[in-house]
């Protein structure tokens, strides 16, 4: 597990894959890749009946063509996920919340666990039950001061940033204190992807990756 985590704190951005399947995923991820991205997080969508089937093909699917790349789940909520996570070949589970059902599960299987929380209270409690990274979520809303001030007393628990990370900011955000991001409006561009313009996507990941290496 320290490796999967060693992993995601050196290569610092995750891409948030949600609702996207087939060879539209294969192609935006095979982009990403050119463009120097190794770790791929796939949502489960609450709202489709049919999500665990789909996140664990997706999970598969990216595995099985970009088998360098480190792939989890992502809104895992309930046990279930992170054994269909653990079923697909996954590595990691993130989560919006603390939950430490899925935390205890998600490390009795074996994967890397990465609840989102947002107060300090939250953020000890994830890290007590045993989480290897914790998300803050929404972390543009809480601003690059709020985890300066976090990090002031709690500096032994690594942190990932989600929503509100873009080419702009994302700099400031590692220099802020995070070890990694999760970037997912910049990387799953609806139309971009709907105009094939997957050129346009390893330019993006590029950007990304190039901050990442150099900070």
């Amino acid at each position: 597990m320290n490796e999967i985590v060693d992993f995601i704190a050196k290569h610092k951005v995750v891409v948030i894959c949600r609702g996207l399947y087939g060879e539209d995923l294969v192609k935006t991820i095979k982009a990403l890749h050119d463009g120097g991205v190794r770790v791929v997080e796939v949502t489960f969508d609450q709202a489709d009946t049919d999500a665990i089937e789909k996140t664990c093909v997706a999970i598969k699917t990216i595995k099985e063509h970009f088998p360098k790349m480190k792939v989890g789940s992502g809104t895992v909520t309930c046990v279930e996920h992170v054994r269909a996570t653990k079923a697909a070949g996954g590595e990691f589970c993130l989560s919006p919340d603390v939950n430490t059902e899925v935390i205890q599960a998600t490390k009795q299987a074996g994967l890397v666990s990465i609840p989102g929380a947002m107060t300090s209270t939250e953020i000890l409690q994830a890290h007590h039950a045993g989480a290897d990274i914790v998300k803050i979520f929404p972390a543009g809303w809480l601003g690059l001061s709020y985890i300066k001030d976090v990090r002031g007393p709690i500096n032994h628990v690594k942190f990932l940033a989600a929503a509100g990370v873009n080419e702009d900011n994302f700099k400031d955000y590692l220099d802020a204190g995070y070890c990694a991001a999760g970037i997912s409006s910049r990387f799953i561009d609806r139309s971009v992807i709907a105009e094939g313009n997957f050129v346009e996507l390893t330019r993006r990941a590029k950007i990304f990756t190039e901050i990442a290496d150099n900070s």
